[in-house]
């Protein structure tokens, strides 16, 4: 079926294909993307954008001698393909298979893992530096997408590299639709003469001649960089230091590669400007780019996602970032000081609906979770109520501002942490299972977990009038059915008992009320009564449900989505701890201190011991081992 692409299964049988052939070769790649990710699901339409400057930079570069640095794995799935993974593209993104992002522990060719952006300048600048003071000659690349340049990394990094003159090339991978017009004839004329070698040849030589003649010298690179700037719109970069290419069209594979070739060489920091299209070759995205950029699996004719039996049976559900959406809307109409603000996922976090009912109140920051941090701090001090849509795992990039610009300033800031917890098919860079420990320690931080709909309006209502951070964490997942009530007017630190019980007293946080309740049921049928408590927040605690536990059960169990370390159930321990109550049976079920690759949810939980199963046999065994050696504390 694919007469060019069969036969890739490394860079160097890539190099043996014709140039003029490699037209044809990105249409193949083209085809099989659409079919292969249709059928796992995955984040098609950045890399159907970058498809042809994947091939590209395999045709000129010598990976993984060379080095090239992804900035977010979106653009490299054709790199995947080139080096070697093609029969392995069914299991992308699957429990045991290919990551969905680079990863040097899966194939050498991939530099780091790149989950997160505005990450891929910094890196290559750190491998540039580091084979000069080595001796090396190897080229090192960065692709970065123009999303990339909304971050604060990407220039501190591109300011280093400016000052360094360190030889490295930036590929900047440009699919904003409204740039498309500045790729034209001008453009492309241009450009073969800043790239013609003579052109640099007689630069380099000019430059050489007039060395010792400072003025001069000065003279004549500002008389070559004032003509090049009437004309070519790379001034920022030009000025930063970086000797500036295009803007061109990333679709021209041809083309790219001849441009690769006559910049690679250059002895001086470069940046390569590409125009793409996102969802480039898919009919359907023409109509709607956004849709793909992360995908279920889907029809390839319609575009319209595909239902597993399972699903299809079901009954639509509220998901949690459906909740947050209603919830924020509700609240924004009572309180006219209320403002949202997100990183650049206006979409993922939910507050689309936000945007365009309440334009002047909604901040896209882009991605820079700092800033957006900061900046909501700035908000609060000026007697507005924001809250802060982030997912659990990029919120970690802003540390330092939550505690130093809102913590420390004691301003009230509400973070919406959207999943929170194990994520699926995106995996370890993605799990949002650190929140709790890296929050936990931020004097008077609050921290929720809504259980439901009614409770994830109530926690921003209490968030929003709360003098200091306030956090809700909530996962990727349903809003059960079975759960969804009413909540009433509890207080931070409130829990509520769910279900009676005499010997085991499960403490569950947001996520797993469901999983414990449901343990509860097949332990009463093992003869165990167990009750269970939705604890609502992690900090603070229930401290009178943890003084009354202390005394009534025979074993405490803590429930939670995140890692045992610094965790809900250390916070459990840590209370016990400082009221002298060492001699209790508590038994803590939470994840590993482990990155955790990807899989399905269901999956991950059962294997993790965060099934219903897994919890209730957990107990059984916790029980069993204390009846052996009665008295002895469980603190596991």
């Amino acid at each position: 079926m694919y007469s060019y692409i069969s036969k890739i299964d490394s860079p160097e049988d890539l190099k043996k294909i014709p140039l003029a052939d490699l037209p044809k070769v990105a249409q193949e790649y083209r085809d099989f993307l659409i079919q292969s990710v249709s059928k796992t699901g995955g984040h098609l339409g950045a890399s159907l954008g970058a498809l042809e400057l994947n091939i590209a930079l395999h045709y000129v570069l010598q990976s993984p001698q060379d080095k090239i640095c992804w900035d977010v794995g979106h653009q490299a799935y054709v790199h995947k393909l080139i080096t070697g993974r093609r029969d392995q593209f069914l299991t992308l993104r699957q429990e045991r298979g290919i990551s969905g992002f680079p990863s040097p522990f899966e194939n050498p060719h991939d530099q780091f893992i790149v989950g997160h952006a505005c990450t891929g300048v910094s890196q290559a600048y750190g491998l540039a530096v580091a084979r000069d003071l080595k001796g090396g000659h190897e080229n090192i690349v960065a692709v970065v997408g123009d999303g990339a340049l909304t971050g604060g990394l990407s220039y501190e990094a591109l300011n280093n590299v400016g000052h360094s003159e360190t030889r490295m090339m930036i590929v900047l991978n440009d699919n904003e639709w409204s740039i498309s017009k500045n790729v034209g004839a001008i453009s492309k004329y241009l450009n073969k003469v800043i790239t013609n070698p003579i052109y640099n040849r007689i630069r380099t030589q000019v430059e050489k001649g007039l060395r010792k003649f400072p003025r001069l010298r000065q003279l004549s690179n500002y008389a070559l960089d004032s003509f090049k700037h009437l004309f070519v719109p790379g001034m920022l970069f030009e000025e930063l230091g970086l000797r500036y290419f295009g803007p061109v069209d990333g679709h021209d594979v041809v083309a790219l590669v001849e441009m690769i070739r006559k910049i690679v060489p250059l002895d001086e920091p470069t940046l390569l400007h590409i125009v793409t299209k996102k969802g480039m070759g898919c009919e359907f995205a023409d109509k709607d780019p956004e849709r793909l950029h992360g995908v279920t699996p889907f029809d390839t004719k319609t575009g319209q996602k595909i239902k597993s039996s399972v699903e299809a049976k079901e009954k639509p559900s509220m998901t949690y970032t459906q909740a947050f959406t209603n919830a924020i809307l509700e609240v924004a109409r009572e309180h006219q000081d209320v403002v949202a603000i997100t990183a650049a996922m206006p979409s993922g976090t939910g507050l689309s609906k936000f945007a365009s009912e309440f334009p002047e109140r909604f901040f896209d920051v882009g991605i820079a979770e700092q800033h957006a941090v900061t900046f909501a701090g700035a908000l609060a001090k000026g007697g507005l109520k924001p809250v802060c849509a982030i997912y659990s795992t990029f919120l970690q990039r802003s540390h330092d501002q939550l505690i130093h610009d809102v913590a420390l300033q004691r301003l009230n800031v509400t973070l919406c942490l959207d999943r929170a917890g194990l994520v699926g098919a995106d995996g370890a860079t993605h799990n949002g299972v650190f929140d709790i420990s890296y929050l936990g320690h931020i004097p008077r931080a609050v921290i929720a977990a809504p259980v439901n709909d009614a409770e994830m309006k109530r926690m921003i209502e209490l968030g929003i009038v709360y003098p200091h951070l306030f956090a809700l964490r909530y996962p990727r997942s349903s809003v059960p059915e079975s759960l969804r009530k009413e909540c009433g007017d509890f207080k931070i630190g409130e829990s509520e008992l769910l279900r009676e019980g005499h010997d085991v007293g499960i403490l569950a946080l947001g996520s797993m009320v469901l999983p414990s309740l449901e343990a509860a049921e097949r332990l009463q049928q093992e003869g165990i009564s167990a009750a269970v408590y939705n604890m609502r927040f992690a900090k603070p605690l229930d401290e009178n449900v943890l003084v009354q536990a202390a005394s009534k059960f025979k074993l405490i169990v803590t429930t939670e989505e995140h890692v045992l370390c610094g965790g809900f159930g250390s916070k459990v321990l840590e209370f016990y701890e400082e009221r002298g109550l060492t001699n209790l049976r508590i038994r803590r079920i939470a994840l590993p201190n482990e990155f955790i690759e990807q899989g399905s949810r269901d999956g991950l939980f059962d294997h993790y011991g965060l099934s219903p199963e897994r919890i209730t046999q957990t107990i059984l065994n916790t029980l069993r081992m204390s009846d052996v050696k009665e008295g002895f504390p469980l603190h596991t």
